[in-house]
């Protein structure tokens, strides 16, 4: 059975080679070669430009839309470079057997647009003795994508460095929040007291933001932090938070940019209390409630894009900035349901019922009621 590739392996591959070790292990499930047979199709007209390749041995023959033909062999200068269906090339095939790379286009797009980014950033706090490797796994949360560098370095210069210890309560639920916190350093546990008893929520390692989600939706802290076990927290004061990340983050669209989105395959997902959602919502409109949204968010589906609504935006805004800190692409219904006209309103809240709950695999399926 084929093994991933080693980082040292890929130096000669443009552009992985521009990638840290630490985005390489997020491509990791994709670094393992596979077979391609002699004559085997490695893409046709049909394909999209979703997928990117790597020749690692064998040859290929390329062929254009204007019926010119290329010869790719493993090992020389042109085998460096990715290749893939597009205006370019519009067929690939063996000529011998093969070894390939197939390399998500947007996923690897998204890691060289950060690492342009930040580079330059990375490199001034190095020189300024911030850690290196902290550094990168903050600015390697998803949410950071969409902040300017600008913000970041802003962001930085006001963080309250705090020594924490095992046990030490950081956020305690029913409080207000008056902050958020960046783990540097140790582990922390996230737990919820409910009416079935302490739920553990989350355990939190280095680099992880928390404490967020009472400042997006102005409410009582929903959880309780402890440390696990000695470390260092960086806090960020609410007012710092609103200017310098919710802002960039946090994008809304109008209820005719939803609808255009929706056209191009985005989907509803509502993030009230169960009765809210059973007495009206939009058409199949998932149901993922904001307390629950952070153990359920693996359900949902990575390619797609959510449209988030509630009644005021506040907590939908909160629901926009968890999935962009774990990678989805979010949007807030602006002003939230309220905000829309008595007719827009009662058309977008038109399904009853129990509705559409997401299951393991992205999959949609319509509850019983």
């Amino acid at each position: 059975m084929n093994k991933p590739l080693h980082p040292d392996q890929l130096r000669s591959l443009v552009p992985l080679n521009a990638l840290s070790r630490r985005q390489l292990r997020e491509l990791q499930d994709q670094l393992t070669p596979r077979p391609l047979l002699a004559g085997e199709l490695l893409f046709g007209v049909q394909d999209s430009a979703a997928t990117l390749f790597f020749l690692l041995s064998g040859e290929l023959l390329l062929q254009a839309g204007d019926g010119r033909e290329r010869r790719l062999v493993a090992g020389t200068a042109a085998s460096c470079y990715c290749v893939g269906p597009g205006p370019r090339w519009r067929r690939a095939h063996a000529l011998s057997d093969c070894s390939v790379l197939a390399i998500d286009s947007a996923q690897l797009d998204r890691l060289l647009t950060w690492r342009q980014a930040y580079q330059d950033l990375l490199v001034q706090l190095s020189l300024e003795g911030h850690s290196p490797e902290w550094l990168e796994l903050l600015l390697e949360n998803p949410l950071f994508a969409k902040v300017p560098p600008a913000n970041v370095r802003r962001m930085l210069d006001r963080l309250e460095s705090l020594a924490v210890v095992a046990g030490q309560t950081l956020i305690r639920q029913g409080n207000v929040g008056d902050g958020c916190f960046f783990l540097k350093a140790g582990r922390a546990e996230v737990v919820r007291d409910a009416e079935s008893g302490r739920q553990l929520v989350a355990e939190l390692e280095v680099g992880a933001c928390f404490g967020e989600e009472a400042l997006l939706a102005d409410r009582p802290r929903n959880a309780t932090v402890t440390m696990l076990e000695d470390g260092v927290v960086l806090r960020l004061a609410r007012a710092d938070f609103h200017a310098l990340l919710e802002a960039p983050v946090v994008a809304d669209v109008s209820l005719a940019q939803a609808a255009r989105l929706l056209d191009s395959g985005a989907q509803w997902l509502d993030i009230r209390l169960q009765e809210e959602y059973e007495r009206g919502h939009a058409l199949q409109a998932l149901h993922m409630p904001l307390d629950l949204l952070r153990l359920k968010a693996r359900l949902l589906d990575r390619s797609r894009t959510y449209l988030c609504y509630c009644d005021s935006g506040k907590r939908s805004a909160s629901a926009v900035f968890l999935l962009t800190q774990l990678g989805f692409s979010a949007f807030v219904l602006r002003y939230g349901v309220q905000g829309l006209p008595a007719v827009q309103h009662d058309a977008l809240l038109c399904q009853s019922g129990s509705g559409y709950l997401a299951r393991s695999g992205g999959r949609i399926e319509r509850s019983r009621d």
